[in-house]
């Protein structure tokens, strides 16, 4: 039992990807292992998976126990065949090439996550309604950063705004491993104006899949 602070936490987009290559199999595994000849990968790449399965398309994975042919996706679940039809989960893949640092963050916030419920009664209720859960809300983190567009992250974040595409985003706790997601960017660099405030931009990370963390730092 340990409380820790996030002072020290670094926080990265992608900012390069290699070439998407296919993936001819998908096993149900955990976890499962993805056969792509000649796929060049090394232990620790993060890659965007796109899959048959809709439980693990556009997620961010870490790739590990290589072969030249093979790596497996660390950290998933892909057992139980009912979820994960057996050979419906090819695809193919590609690997984040280079990261920009997002600097200068001064707090962060989040929003959605809540669970939903599909509440009905029938007719002999005279009570109270029932509920059964349905889905959860979608997540969005907002970040408020210090206003500078000498800083390597401004044009990287305008045009990852630009893209309209989701993009990956890392962040990196000391001694808590490292938090992995994929996520529309929303950033104009335009700064707030408070007298006698410092000047910060807004950037909103809405997540577009479930993220995934991993104990140790990649």
């Amino acid at each position: 039992m340990a409380v820790k602070l996030p002072n020290g936490s670094v926080v990265s987009i992608a900012s390069a990807y290699g070439a998407s290559f296919p993936i001819s199999a998908l096993s149900n595994a955990k976890p499962p292992v993805a056969a792509a000849a000649a796929h060049g990968l090394e232990a620790g790449s993060i890659i965007v998976v796109n899959s048959g399965w809709g439980k693990v398309t556009n997620r961010v994975a870490r790739a590990s126990a290589l072969t030249a042919d093979t790596f497996s996706l660390e950290g998933y679940d892909t057992t139980n065949v009912a979820r994960f039809p057996t050979g419906a989960g090819i695809g193919s893949a590609r690997e984040v090439t280079a990261w920009t640092q997002i600097s200068q963050v001064l707090d962060v916030a989040s929003s959605g996550g809540d669970q939903q419920f599909y509440t009905y009664g029938f007719l002999e209720d005279d009570g109270d309604d029932r509920q059964q859960p349905t889905n959860r809300t979608p997540f969005t983190f907002t970040f408020t950063l210090a206003d500078d567009p000498e800083m390597p992250h401004h044009d990287v974040l305008l045009a990852a705004d630009e893209s309209k595409a989701p993009h990956v985003i890392r962040i990196a706790v000391p001694d808590r491993g490292v938090l992995l997601w994929n996520a529309y960017v929303g950033y104009s660099g335009i700064p707030t104006m408070t007298r006698n405030q410092g000047m910060t931009c807004a950037l909103s990370l809405s997540l577009e899949s479930r993220p995934m963390r991993y104990r140790a730092s990649t």
